[in-house]
């Protein structure tokens, strides 16, 4: 591509710095609008300055991709109302053997939960979980936060629904559901592995507590009673149970006097219950055969996005009544944040930059040589971190392919895969490398009562050698 104009080269880099200062630091002071914000700002700039047309600027917009992102957060909103990750967060302590057997069991669950339901939403729902078990045995919460944050990004890996931008790669390649799964699994399972491993060694003195020491929790509720590795759950979960009790008690004592006074019927109360009861029970199991019945039909090849938006609308009809509160959940955020990102990245692409350094570095980068390999993911991870994982997704995606294209069709499939494991895994070299990341410091800190900060530095120490360790083990296993 030819170098435009002088003048809409500079505006067109004006344009980019500024949706990359908003993205990347979204409350800086001389303009604290946000993301979101800051992504539609840096799109209408790009028309303003006439490096777009309209027209172009609505044709930047993927819409696959945002039906395919809408259709997943709301199947994994009802999911989390269908207690599926209640369940999940019960399996971290169900017969755990110890500290470094819960990292091992975050972990996994961390990472299976992110590849099937998003690595953001799996970390937005078991933080609280994960905190509350390393609180109540009086363990330090910081391996295994790190352990949920870390794993979550590695497990997102393995499928295109598993993070954004899977979800791009996904579309723009046309790499089917099953050949992403089977080409980039045991890339992740082994990552997975070498995290908890390094987890483990480095925290190896913080996670060997004494037995005297371990049986001693934190009391809650006031009953003074001892737990090992007690099941936690989520403060809303905890208040429901308990006026379910209640309920419960009372119906179970109106129950006994009717039978001390002889009384053949069951009061019709507790026989409503009962068939509530019997009914959420049905409808929770019908949650989870659409969820694999959509996962289903992505691993048989049908469209991604089409299956998604059919998994969520057939939720939305099961479900019998208003969908609003549901859809309330949305991320609606996330969706402009992605419509003002692809006329953005669109427009800078316009300016000629990205072709021009892209001609600069491709001799150096050739995907079926090993230094080749080593340049590109040194380049995805250090712009993951600079501009975030998406934007590069989308400023190198069609070019490595047309690249490895040249050389083979296998090698073109590997380049999309080289691209979706090192963008996502450069998210734990720091806190702010991915979304991720910053929900587990966020809610971590906004536990009642239990809360803790991950500091930058603590997630750095740790960031920086998992992400070279895993990303390198990775790159070996990769299929093309």
């Amino acid at each position: 591509m030819a170098m435009a104009a002088y003048v809409k080269l500079i505006l067109g880099s004006v344009a980019f710095s500024i949706f990359w200062v908003l993205a990347v630091f979204p409350t800086v002071p001389l303009l604290p609008i946000g993301r979101a914000a800051g992504s539609l700002l840096g799109g209408i700039l790009m028309v303003i300055f006439q490096i777009l047309t309209v027209d172009q600027a609505y044709q930047a917009i993927d819409l696959s991709i945002l039906v395919l992102l809408f259709g997943t957060m709301v199947v994994s909103g009802y999911l989390e109302r269908a207690d599926a990750f209640k369940y999940l967060g019960k399996l971290l302590t169900w017969k755990s053997k110890g500290a470094k057997d819960l990292i091992c069991r975050i972990c996994l669950i961390s990472a299976i939960s992110s590849a099937l339901f998003t690595n953001d939403t799996s970390c937005m729902v078991l933080t609280e979980f994960v905190l509350k078990i390393a609180r109540q045995n009086n363990l330090p919460p910081q391996p295994f936060l790190l352990a949920l944050a870390s794993s979550a990004n590695i497990g997102s890996t393995a499928t295109p629904i598993g993070n954004p931008q899977n979800l791009v790669i996904a579309t723009q390649s046309g790499v089917s559901f099953g050949e992403f799964l089977i080409g980039i699994l045991p890339a992740t399972v082994l990552g997975l592995v070498c995290n908890a491993l390094l987890l483990i060694f480095m925290y190896g003195d913080l996670l060997s507590v004494k037995k005297g020491q371990q049986d001693s929790t934190v009391a809650f509720n006031g009953d003074g009673v001892d737990h090992q590795f007690s099941p936690a759950t989520m403060s809303h979960v905890e208040t429901t149970n308990v006026d379910s009790v209640h309920h419960h008690e009372s119906l179970r004592n109106r129950v006994n006097s009717k039978q001390a006074m002889g009384a053949a019927e069951v009061p019709w109360s507790l026989n409503g219950a009962y068939w509530d009861h019997r009914n959420q029970k049905l409808w929770k199991s019908c949650v989870y055969i659409v969820v694999v019945g959509m996962l289903v039909s992505l691993l048989m090849g049908f469209n991604m996005s089409g299956t998604a938006i059919t998994a969520a609308l057939a939720l939305v009809i099961l479900d019998f009544k208003d969908a609003v509160p549901c859809l309330e959940k949305v991320s609606y955020s996330l969706l402009i944040f992605f419509c003002g990102m692809f006329v953005t990245v669109q427009g800078f692409n316009k300016t000629g930059i990205p072709s021009a350094l892209w001609e600069l570095m491709e001799p150096y980068a050739k995907i079926d040589e090993i230094s080749g390999i080593a340049v590109l993911a040194l380049v995805i991870l250090v712009l993951s971190n600079l501009v975030s994982n998406v934007p590069t997704v989308l400023l190198l995606g069609a070019r490595m392919a047309a690249s490895a294209a040249l050389i083979s069709t296998a090698y073109e499939k590997k380049a999309w895969l080289i691209l979706a494991w090192v963008s996502t895994v450069a998210g734990n070299l720091s806190l702010l490398g991915s979304a991720a990341n910053l929900i587990v410091c966020e809610q971590a800190s906004r536990v009642p009562n239990l809360g803790y900060t991950l500091t930058f530095w603590n997630h750095l120490k740790f960031g920086v050698p998992s992400t070279l360790l895993v990303t390198a083990i990775g790159l070996l296993l990769l299929k093309s």
